[in-house]
């Protein structure tokens, strides 16, 4: 039963929604779901139809018969090719609607829960340039376009840039990035022309071999930039060429630095990082508040929106001075810092040590007294022993994976019974679900989605649950 080759025609499809690849959603005749490419919402297409799913058609438009007026230009050269941006082709506000509406859909339709406040969506000014890190891949097997394909014998095979989705070895070659402000493009473009001229070896992802493997930038919002270039094998000549050309080039980085990696894959987590030039770290400003940045910390993507998001949770929160709360998920404790002013103490859980670590600095850095913050597993660390060391939370903010919280996490805080619970999600279905197995115990008092990621599906979204009272 797996996808089958087909060839068939379907006249005046209207699309009615934009699933997570940016593809189109209408219904056939027959109300056969059809999903189709380079369409949007309000778009009403003739199509070709030229697979067939499980349960759906795939199709690509063979006639417009009105365009939609959610429908925009894209503005990257690399739209529909390098995998990410995949609703550059819908307005910005058809985009956030769309995002509301599916969180809304979530809420409903999976949690089965009554919303008593649904705020609006907190939508971006400028829906580019909003991403503080980037990661390229170099490789030696570059995608090709049909035209290059038939220059095969003459044509560059050596690229920088993204993933082709659906093809692992296959990188899109990217010239300007929509996505990060500059120097970020000016960087990669020196690099990859430093590489050519050098005839460098750009990885190759099949055999494991070469010497230059990924390019990682990061930035703040006042202009610190960092720069990591992850390479497969030492070569100490070559390597400190390239690193003394960045130098030369980009004498502005704040942080140069590099690692050898010779494993398959090219997580950074268990490698060891040095410091070529300038300092290890880079440093954002969060309202009053410093946070040091390494190459291994997790940080909000989108600056601008994480102040906008955590404002959300600290109005949802409504602390008082002496109040305790829980940060769950607590990563490198930006929530936990950030409304540790409000309460009397903030305890915040997180598995990875590194991110524990990177929190403890944080709130010596920022001489934050009140936040303390343990490391460990979940479902094994958040039990009766950490209620009686810590004291039972009046408030627990709650900030999972996309995977949403355990079940056992969950039966825990029903247990706990906070007077109230502000439940951030970057994934609404998994908190959907986790709010229904709440529904008898918490009200779900306000709900507001926080669009972080323009130009993509994804959208984040915070909820306020309040402990139902009982009748004596």
């Amino acid at each position: 039963m797996g996808r089958k080759r087909v060839e068939r025609f379907e006249n005046d499809l209207k699309v009615i929604d934009i699933n997570a690849k940016g593809m189109g959603v209408a219904k056939t005749a027959e109300g056969a779901v059809c999903f189709i490419k380079k369409v949007v919402p309000g778009d009403i297409v003739d199509v070709r139809i030229y697979k067939k799913r499980r349960g759906y058609f795939e199709a690509e438009p063979t006639r417009w018969i009105q365009k939609s007026k959610q429908r925009t230009e894209p503005v990257c050269d690399h739209f529909g090719v390098c995998g990410g941006c995949k609703w550059q082709h819908l307005s910005y506000q058809g985009q956030i609607d769309f995002k509301e509406k599916g969180v809304v859909h979530n809420l409903k339709h999976i949690g089965k829960v009554e919303v008593q406040e649904i705020l609006p969506i907190a939508g971006v000014t400028n829906p580019y340039y909003y991403r503080n890190k980037m990661e390229f891949s170099f490789s030696n097997n570059r995608w090709l376009t049909m035209d290059e394909i038939q220059q095969e014998a003459t044509i560059e095979r050596n690229g920088l840039g993204f993933h082709k989705p659906g093809m692992w070895d296959k990188i899109v070659d990217v010239h300007h990035c929509h996505l990060q402000a500059d120097p970020s493009n000016e960087i990669r473009n020196a690099l990859r022309t430093y590489a050519l001229e050098n005839q460098l070896e750009f990885f190759d992802p099949r055999n494991q071999s070469g010497f230059l493997r990924t390019l990682m930038i990061r930035n703040t919002q006042e202009g610190e930039v960092m720069v990591l270039l992850q390479f497969y094998k030492e070569h100490k000549k070559n390597r400190e060429a390239i690193l003394d050309f960045i130098v030369s080039k980009f004498p502005q980085l704040t942080s140069l630095l590099y690692c050898i990696n010779t494993k398959p894959n090219d997580s950074i987590y268990d490698q060891d990082i040095h410091c070529y030039h300038g300092q290890d770290y880079i440093t954002e400003n969060l309202d009053q508040l410093q946070f040091k940045i390494t190459a291994k910390s997790f940080y909000q993507t989108n600056p601008q929106q994480a102040k906008v998001l955590y404002k959300i949770a600290k109005d949802f929160a409504a602390l008082k001075p002496n109040e305790v709360v829980y940060d769950l998920y607590t990563g490198t404790g930006t929530i936990a810092l950030s409304l540790a002013a409000s309460c009397a103490k903030i305890i915040g859980i997180e598995s990875v040590p590194e991110a524990i670590d990177a929190a403890q600095e944080n709130a010596l850095v920022n001489q934050i007294q009140n936040a303390h913050f343990e490391v460990g597993d979940m479902k094994a660390v958040f039990n009766d022993s950490f209620i009686s060391r810590h004291g039972k939370a009046d408030v627990v903010i709650t900030d999972p994976p996309r995977d949403g919280m355990h079940a056992d996490v969950v039966q825990q805080l029903i247990k706990l019974a906070p007077k109230r619970i502000v439940y951030i999600s970057c994934n609404s279905a998994t908190q959907a679900r986790d709010l229904n197995l709440m529904k008898s115990h918490y009200e779900v008092l306000k709900s507001q989605a926080v669009d972080m990621f323009p130009q993509t599906h994804h959208v984040e979204n915070v909820v306020l649950l309040e402990l139902k009272t009982t009748d004596e």
